[in-house]
């Protein structure tokens, strides 16, 4: 072949290698070339995994049209003594010297008319390496040969680290957005359980066969979810995560500082991977033993806990550490916020339940409850307040209030707010006096945010009536439902608290029947928006209307859950206090027997 034909030749084969998929794909355009050089009759390619796999072996020989698969995948160990060092080695060699046991082409090679081989060995990647070897006859320009073999080398090797670069780039492209479906998914959650839950499906199949999510508590690793492909082999996981000893050392032995850690072949020995998992089947044949992946979940710097995987797979399917690395990272951020507004959860009801009374009273004449529900997704514990408070005469005190805001200095003044009234109308002091001495104390303390309240004595009398005596600070005016279903606004005003120091509150005075009840509440329930712009307000008069004859406790339930509902915006807190007047009369004095306490919840 002229050089100016060759140079032709080479030039498409770079061509062929930008496009190809995998170095196999070449042969067409490096074979032919090769036997139209002058004195070469065969060229042979072998292509090897490790030091000594033969992954396959094809020539082609004059006259030929396209090169032909000779020999499938073997074991050939003595082989491993051709394997090259960093750069391409060209040897020329004698056929009839060459070891079949080495050299698998050597039986092809002594049958070509070539007087001698000329081969160049190269290295691919890590693992896999390859050779083509010519066969020349004595009219062969050695030279030439050599330099136009090292030339399709270079295209080879170029060709095959490009198909790994952009492998490499595809895997990438692929775990980054796995990465970023895992963050939106364990994101999603607030709750602990499902985070845990959702951490574990992820991974499944995407990233490996099986995965285990262990939380650290104070007495150590502690399983909490369990997924994999195969049903039954999950149950075994999920036994192996909850009592196997030996998960429970590896686990119990992680240090804070380790990387994730692969485990496989002796180093599963005894472990349940190994026995209750065992072997899988390669898509080629043969078993593909279990490995193992551990990694440590560690966020803001402490670890939360661990996940292991499983995986049952080619070894070129599983993935690396940094991956791994990233995944932990996202899975232990998502685990830790989930504990933490746990935790955050947890202290602001406790906080609420403290602010709030842990009890009602309970008397045969009155049918009191009470409702609240957190309606701030942040959890910044609220202003709103309720009470009911039995009094001397026997009548008893409805207040519900509410403090502009939310966190600690609103909690600080919901609780000065319903110890001052409760204790105010306990001795006996008429609403109106009451309030007023709750805004003096908010100037005295200099209290920066303002609060309305609503006060509403209950007297019942001999006719079986009772008397409802409304004052109101700036509050939403309480409803009255009566037992024909009609539903009326209790007419009362008067500013809100701790805004001017000398201020006095009005009653306003009706009669409650048998059968009638009083629903005081807190704007957080009238003003429930709905995605049209209109708030529960508009609606409140019908539906309790609807409520017509129900207990206090179905009203006050049913209320906040339709305001809930209802709502498309707004994140108030939700507070009902209920009285339902039965109508029996009471003795002479206080009633007989006294109010006892029902316990109330959040």
């Amino acid at each position: 072949m002229a050089d100016d034909s060759w140079s032709g030749a080479l030039h498409r084969l770079w061509q062929a290698a930008s496009r190809a998929d995998e170095v196999a794909a070449l042969a067409d355009d490096v074979y032919a070339p090769f036997l139209a050089t002058p004195g070469v009759h065969l060229v042979v390619g072998t292509r090897w995994d490790e030091p000594h796999v033969l992954r396959y072996m094809r020539a082609l020989g004059a006259g030929g049209d396209t090169p032909t698969t000779f020999t499938a995948s073997r074991s050939m160990p003595e082989a491993a003594v051709r394997e090259p060092g960093g750069t391409p080695e060209v040897a020329h060699l004698d056929p009839a010297g060459l070891d079949s046991a080495v050299w698998p082409e050597a039986e092809l090679l002594r049958q070509a008319p070539g007087e001698s081989v000329v081969t160049c060995t190269f290295q691919l990647d890590q693992r896999g390496w390859a050779t083509l070897a010519l066969s020349v006859d004595g009219s062969a320009d050695l030279a030439a040969v050599e330099t136009r073999l090292r030339q399709a080398v270079d295209v080879i090797v170029a060709c095959h680290t490009g198909i790994l670069q952009r492998g490499r780039e595809a895997r990438r492209g692929a775990n980054d957005a796995l990465l970023a479906e895992a963050s939106l998914q364990m994101d999603s959650s607030l709750d602990v359980e499902d985070t845990l839950r959702r951490v574990a499906r992820i991974a499944v199949p995407a990233i490996a066969d099986g995965a285990l999510v262990h939380l650290l508590r104070g007495e150590g690793p502690e399983f909490v979810a369990a997924t994999h492909v195969a049903v039954q082999q999950q149950r075994a996981l999920e036994e192996a995560g909850r009592d196997d000893p030996w998960l429970a050392t590896l686990l119990a032995r992680r240090g804070e500082d380790e990387d994730t850690v692969f485990l496989s072949g002796a180093a599963l020995d005894g472990s349940p991977f190994a026995s209750a998992l065992g072997p899988a089947e390669a898509d080629g044949g043969g078993a593909l033993p279990p490995v193992v992946s551990v990694s440590t979940l560690r966020a803001r710097g402490r670890v939360v806990g661990s996940i292991t995987f499983v995986y049952q797979r080619s070894e070129d399917r599983l993935p690396d550490s940094s991956f791994l690395r990233s995944l932990a990272t996202r899975a232990a951020l998502a685990i830790d916020n989930a504990l933490l507004y746990e935790l955050r959860r947890n202290a602001v009801l406790s906080l609420q339940e403290h602010l709030l009374p842990s009890q009602l009273p309970v008397s045969d004449r009155w049918d009191l409850s009470a409702s609240y529900s957190v309606g701030d997704p942040m959890l910044d514990v609220g202003g709103d307040f309720y009470d009911a408070v039995p009094r001397p005469d026997g009548s008893i005190a409805l207040l519900i209030g509410d403090v502009c805001g939310r966190g600690a200095e609103a909690a600080a003044l919901t609780g000065l707010a319903r110890h001052t009234l409760r204790t105010l109308l306990e001795e006996g002091t008429d609403p109106g006096t009451a309030l007023s001495r709750l805004n003096r104390a908010l100037r005295q303390e200099r209290a920066t945010r303002f609060l309305t309240a609503v006060v509403a004595t209950l007297t019942p009398q001999a006719d079986g009536t009772a008397l409802l005596h409304t004052c109101s600070a700036g509050h939403p005016a309480p409803l009255v439902l009566r037992c024909d279903g009609t539903v009326s606004e209790v007419l009362s005003g008067g500013l809100l608290l701790g805004v001017l120091d000398d201020v006095s509150y009005r009653s306003h005075v009706e009669r409650i029947s048998p059968g009638d009840t009083v629903v005081l509440f807190t704007d957080g329930l009238t003003e429930s928006r709905e995605a049209g712009g209109a708030f529960f307000e508009s609606v409140l008069p019908a539906r309790l209307a609807e409520l017509r004859g129900a207990d206090a406790s179905h009203i006050a339930d049913s209320l906040a859950q339709q305001a809930r509902s209802f709502r498309d915006s707004g994140q108030d807190d939700i507070a009902l206090l209920v009285a339902r007047w039965s109508g029996l009369t009471p003795g002479v004095g206080r009633f007989p027997p006294p109010f006892q306490l029902e316990r109330t919840a959040l």
